[in-house]
């Protein structure tokens, strides 16, 4: 089933539009979440549910072994479905994420929220969370949707970002981080202060929160205000019991913590977007002095790997950031896809308006300098949907030369979850598959005419015989 193109979607200035539940329900409605009433495990079997079910409707584990909580995956395992979360179309989404980074809305702070309604202290974290163990060579359980807060307290600059954790002992978890990334810069700051990093990891969040918290942004943006205005309004925030940081009102857990970059966790192999293990080596511990949730809480699960949600999370937020990377760039842009083909990371399509000799090659440099993770560039002509593995595909074999149009860039820097690389570098193409016009006068397609495409598919959609709400864009007519 498919949702109605209800543009207003979930970004209300409703406070109740801002949970994760909201969503549920709506999924419930329209016969997209599956019940799993019968009990169970959290060894594999959860994951295996989720697997199984990874392009199909979300999963609610209404009964989990050992625990009281219930759990929920594969919420945002499409790109409708994303958009739909956002309150838009799939259509019109990268611009709605772009607008959003460029006009954020600051947070507001409310006296209580529902993720405070009970408050645990020192938590056993095994206990108190229905985390899978996901794949049988990773050695623990791991949250996955967690969103991390943190703020620089001399700057007073939050960041929000994600980042596995996994469950060690008692109240004590190990935070997935890279050298790079945001979080171990702050805690390092931090650390030359003779402080502990703050942090609070909200588990259970509206969609716009996710995807803020994917974003690729300097470390003196804040992402919430980004989350704000994909939302339509600040998000409500709360101060958290025991650290001085605010977290999502209406999310459905959260814990409170310290990370401490000096404490280390040998982690052990790893699953990673592209869908086999890494090792990543140790990651800095954080010790959590504090647990709130909602009375009836869920506890939210990404399914990690090679799976379309978290592959399309990431993908969609770094592809929306591309695009406005090379707008400012005047690259005339009409749509950039980093899709689950390509694991969300390594590969991006870009879709050019008109466009002049050799504008294919500066976007696939200004891409390989914005993103260490993307590795292959396909350049292609505003007819072609850049989130359409088909028509991408039909483009590069008609329209580019390999003698010509295709482009390696040997030996260029890389990110360390590339499965491929070697001492931190990795080889690039990029492919131009433009049309030219020393190829042939006429570019034409044998379509039939667009008002008659138009008219058909009307009276298709009208009969309810064929859902064709998305096949308006690209070969068909556009």
């Amino acid at each position: 089933m498919s949702f109605s193109a209800n543009t207003s979607g979930l970004a209300a200035q409703d406070s109740r539009c801002q949970s994760m539940r909201n969503f549920v329900n709506e999924l419930q409605r329209s016969g997209q979440l599956l019940h799993v009433a019968a009990p169970v495990d959290t060894r594999y079997e959860m994951s295996a549910y989720l697997a199984q079910l990874s392009s199909g409707p979300a999963v609610q584990f209404d009964a989990v072994e050992g625990h009281a909580l219930a759990a929920v995956g594969n919420l945002f395992n499409s790109l409708p479905r994303i958009a739909h979360g956002l309150g838009t179309t799939q259509a019109a989404m990268q611009q709605r994420i772009i607008d959003a980074i460029d006009k954020g809305i600051a947070p507001i702070r409310v006296t209580d929220g529902p993720c405070q309604q009970m408050v645990i202290g020192s938590p056993d974290l095994k206990k108190e969370l229905p985390a899978p163990l996901f794949f049988p060579k990773e050695t623990g359980a791991y949250i996955t949707a967690g969103v991390i807060f943190a703020r620089d307290s001399v700057t007073g600059r939050g960041n929000v970002s994600f980042a596995r954790i996994k469950l060690l002992q008692d109240n004590f978890g190990m935070v997935g981080i890279a050298p790079n990334h945001h979080l171990a810069v702050m805690a390092r700051a931090a650390r030359e202060r003779g402080e502990k990093l703050q942090i609070a990891v909200a588990i259970g969040n509206h969609p716009a929160i996710l995807i803020a918290a994917a974003l690729y942004l300097r470390l003196s943006d804040d992402e919430l205000e980004a989350a704000g205005a994909l939302l339509g309004a600040p998000v409500q925030t709360v101060a958290c019991r025991t650290i001085d940081l605010d977290v999502p009102a209406h999310c459905e857990i959260v814990l409170e913590g310290t990370l401490d970059i000096d404490v280390q966790h040998e982690e052990g192999l790893v699953s990673e977007y592209h869908g086999m293990y890494e090792p990543y080596g140790s990651g800095p511990v954080a010790e959590f002095h504090c647990l709130t949730r909602r009375d009836d809480a869920l506890f939210q699960i990404i399914q990690p790997g090679y799976y379309p949600e978290h592959t399309l999370i990431g993908g969609v937020a770094i592809a929306a950031g591309l695009a406005r990377a090379l707008r400012a760039a005047a690259v005339p842009v009409r749509e950039v896809a980093v899709g689950h083909g390509g694991c969300g990371r390594l590969n991006a399509v870009v879709s050019l308006h008109a466009h002049r000799a050799g504008e294919a090659k500066k976007v696939m440099f200004a891409l390989w300098g914005s993103v260490n993770l993307i590795k292959n560039v396909t350049v292609v002509d505003d007819d072609v949907d850049p989130w359409d593995a088909t028509q991408v595909e039909w483009a590069v074999a008609t329209r580019m030369r390999p003698d010509r149009d295709l482009l390696i860039a040997p030996g260029a820097r890389t990110d360390r979850s590339e499965p491929i690389k070697q001492n931190g570098l990795a080889s690039k193409m990029g492919m131009d598959a433009t049309r030219k016009d020393a190829d042939r006068p006429d570019w034409d397609r044998a379509v039939p005419p667009p008002d008659m495409m138009e008219k058909v598919r009307a009276k298709l959609a009208g009969a309810g015989d064929l859902d064709v709400a998305d096949n308006g864009r690209g070969l068909d007519g556009r």
